[in-house]
């Protein structure tokens, strides 16, 4: 049975969408806060969070930026914010869908199938990916490579964790802010090259043969794996 994590402050709506998920057949979980949301979604990782924007004490964008930095858990968003501005910077900064307020149980319930149905087709069902003697372990948010665990700062994880569920593409550096640092960051763009200058570091005994992390000049950075 899936578990669902809802983090909605609001009592009432809390409890209809944990009866309506439970008639569906999830298992769920409730927080009221943002700190209760990080510490259940540490304590017991589910396998979809419905969340709030407006929450006391740390808001969904931080917590939605929070389960990027280390998951790739899908995340439908909550609000009662119906710009689409909001709705864009959402989905942008890693959302997998957004429900303005009010909403429909049904509906809720309905988007939750959808979007988990979504994240196992786009892994294919699976939690490995194997690039040659690289492998990488999306649920459990590690790399080992010749059998050994790589140890990677949070933020160069989610990095190389993005770039290997898209194999052979090539994003900007723009591209890589907005879906892992997210687009509230206001440092340099020189943090994605530091980034991939550290991950290159590690993966320096990954075969050439098997793959390599690319720069394509002006266009931006790929993880390019040989074909099978």
């Amino acid at each position: 049975m899936k578990q669902i994590l809802i983090v909605e402050d609001e009592l009432a709506i809390s409890r209809v969408l944990k009866a309506y998920l439970e008639r569906a057949q999830y298992r769920v979980e409730q927080a009221f806060s943002g700190e209760e949301a990080i510490a259940k979604f540490t304590a017991s990782p589910p396998a979809l969070v419905l969340l709030d924007v407006m929450l006391p004490g740390r808001d969904g964008w931080s917590i939605l930026r929070y389960i990027r930095e280390r998951s790739s858990c899908p995340v439908v968003m909550l609000t009662a914010i119906g710009q689409i501005e909001q709705k864009l910077a959402g989905l942008n900064q890693g959302a997998d869908d957004y429900i303005t307020k009010p909403f429909i149980a049904e509906e809720v319930v309905a988007r939750v199938n959808a979007v988990l149905r979504r994240s196992a087709s786009s892994t294919g069902g699976e939690r490995f990916t194997s690039f040659g003697s690289l492998q990488v372990d999306f649920k459990a948010h590690s790399v080992k490579l010749h059998g050994v665990e790589l140890a990677f700062p949070p933020r160069d994880l989610s990095l190389f964790l993005f770039l290997a569920r898209h194999p052979n593409q090539t994003f900007t550096r723009e591209q890589l802010i907005e879906h892992v640092w997210g687009l509230d960051y206001e440092g340099s763009d020189r943090a994605v090259d530091l980034a991939i200058k550290r991950i290159r570091r590690r993966l320096e005994n990954w075969p050439a043969s098997e793959g390599e992390i690319r720069t394509l000049r002006g266009l931006g950075y790929q993880l390019y794996v040989c074909e099978k």
